[in-house]
């Protein structure tokens, strides 16, 4: 491709959490290319810190205007409607239409609330800032279903930063169940150090006004059920002809390259292999160096170059129990637990010094 042809290439980005910022950052570092982002939201905010809103705590929230066009690349804020793959084109739900020659598909995950009964009319999930923004007063018992990372997290952060809300923790599973035994008898002591009533083993079937269902016809009842378990990812990419896996999440080669040569993919929305055959798991952790590689993919392809594969594998995983404690989890290459695990204060500053990292690298 001539310098001409580069300089009027098109690159479209969807999405600007975490992959999108970071194949933003990555795009905007090489010269030539016109980038354009789009997101539904006016300002980046840092997921993984969503539970600490929920419990009334202040985050940082950052312009992406702001953010993108002081780097170079220019911000529209609309919702995607519809992506046409033959035209290249990607229609918003204003109306505009927006084409591209290469397109970055980051739109990433959201919470499943339809898969178990009453959770869409009764249960509010903490997956997105519009999820936190449309929680009532907490008041009485709050149930948080789920054990996984984020459950543990929002269950902690609640009863240290609100100790006279009673808090339960309802799961099918224990808390922290895939980690090291080290790491899972942290988590329970600090749990209850807390006051958090856990119910493991205890499968909720249904989500009504005053609580929640359980397998078998057990009940738990709560003013407020918080929902962290289960994600889905948008149908845009099945209705675009883009080959996606049974959970919608879009397949891609080594590369990051979807079904369609002018199409890269990364972040949740992803069907990702990662090392030992694994899918890698829905994070920053992996949001942030598949959204850069996906992007030096595209800028490769357009300078006529064949691109690396994809080479990652994990390290550790980090769960907050509350401002003053935590658990980071040292893994192996493919995400399984070692017996290593470093707890309490000093885990705790290491969980703040990842994600503020993690903040710092989806920053353009």
């Amino acid at each position: 491709m001539s310098a001409h042809q580069i300089a009027s290439h098109r690159i479209l980005v969807l999405g600007a959490g975490y992959a999108g910022l970071a194949a933003a950052g990555r795009l905007c570092k090489s010269r030539g290319a016109q980038i354009t982002v789009v997101d539904s939201r006016a300002e980046m905010v840092e997921r993984v810190r969503l539970h600490q809103l929920a419990a009334g705590q202040t985050i940082e929230r950052r312009d992406l205007r702001t953010m993108l066009e002081r780097k170079g690349a220019h911000f529209v804020r609309g919702r995607v409607a519809a992506i046409d793959t033959a035209a290249q084109e990607v229609s918003l739900s204003d109306g505009s239409v927006l084409g591209y020659d290469t397109l970055v598909y980051t739109l990433g995950s959201a919470a499943d609330v339809d898969s178990v009964a009453g959770v869409r009319e009764y249960a509010h999930p903490v997956a997105t800032l519009e999820n936190i923004a449309a929680l009532p007063p907490l008041r009485g018992r709050v149930a948080v279903v789920g054990a996984g990372a984020t459950g543990i997290e929002t269950a902690a952060e609640l009863a240290e930063s609100h100790p006279e809300l009673p808090v339960a923790l309802v799961s099918s599973e224990r808390p922290g169940f895939w980690l090291s035994d080290r790491a899972q008898r942290h988590i329970a002591a600090t749990l209850e150090r807390l006051g958090v009533e856990v119910h493991a083993g205890a499968k909720v079937v249904e989500v009504a006004a005053d609580g929640v269902r359980l397998a078998g016809g057990g009940r738990i009842e709560a003013e407020t059920v918080l929902w962290t378990t289960g994600f889905t990812t948008s149908d845009l990419a099945a209705r675009a002809g883009l080959a996606v896996d049974a959970r919608g999440r879009v397949l891609v080669d080594a590369t990051l390259r979807t079904s369609d040569p002018h199409v890269y993919a990364a972040g949740d929305c992803a069907a990702i292999a990662g090392p030992g055959g694994r899918e890698l798991r829905m994070a920053c952790a992996t949001a942030l160096p598949t959204g850069s590689h996906a992007a030096r993919a595209a800028l490769a392809r357009m300078r006529g170059a064949e691109p690396d594969e994809l080479r990652f594998r994990y390290l550790l995983q980090c769960i907050s129990l509350g401002r003053r404690d935590a658990v980071v989890q040292f893994v192996r290459a493919d995400d399984a637990p070692t017996p290593r695990a470093l707890t309490g204060r000093p885990a705790a500053v290491v969980k703040e010094m990842i994600v503020r990292g993690a903040a710092m690298q989806a920053r353009p």
